[in-house]
């Protein structure tokens, strides 16, 4: 099965959907200096750019990880749209609240309907679970690494996230923190 044909297809969704959905939003109350927002966002662009730019990966970061494989490659696909979906139905709860940068909008909502009921960071979630599943199926070295700085780029912005909605919503907020997980469910 050749996934690099398919594979791009839950991103362009997302792309699409988000570049959409960024028309409705409220306006910014406050939000994270630039330089905060732009030393994660080298991060992650640079684990993007290791998983899907082919010249990115050079010398061994070229190399399979594992012996080609449809069925690690039709995992990877699946668990790339698994997470896409996630990402998007979280989007979709968090409404105009939503941005791409860390922020606080005007009339900001504490969301926890949909993913948000047992999730703390869905978005993060599900583009972290794309991300592998996408690592995965392409099973290069270059993809490893790439994931792993995208899971770091990630996890580090929902911390300065979780700050922000802390000093905003204070007891409500780290309620809502005993009841969901930060990336993965809370179980019990």
């Amino acid at each position: 099965m050749d996934v690099h044909r398919f594979i791009d297809i839950p991103w362009i969704i997302f792309i699409g959907y988000w570049v959409i959905s960024a028309f409705r939003t409220r306006r910014t109350e406050s939000k994270e200096p630039a330089s905060s927002r732009y030393r994660v966002m080298v991060v992650v662009w640079l684990g993007y750019t290791l998983i899907f730019l082919e010249k990115a990966r050079i010398g061994f970061l070229g190399e399979r990880v594992v012996p080609p494989s449809s069925s690690l490659a039709a995992a990877g696909l699946a668990l790339t749209w698994i997470g896409i979906g996630l990402a998007l139905w979280a989007r979709w709860h968090l409404g105009a609240n939503w941005s791409g940068r860390i922020t606080i909008k005007e009339g900001h909502e504490l969301i926890r309907t949909g993913p948000y009921a047992r999730l703390r960071h869905p978005i993060y979630s599900g583009l972290d679970l794309a991300t592998i599943g996408t690592a995965m199926a392409f099973d290069r070295w270059g993809c490893v690494i790439g994931f792993a700085l995208v899971i770091v780029g990630y996890w580090i912005k929902a911390r300065k996230e979780e700050s922000m909605l802390s000093a905003r919503f204070g007891d409500s907020f780290r309620e809502h923190c005993l009841h969901t997980g930060f990336l993965f469910p809370k179980l019990g």
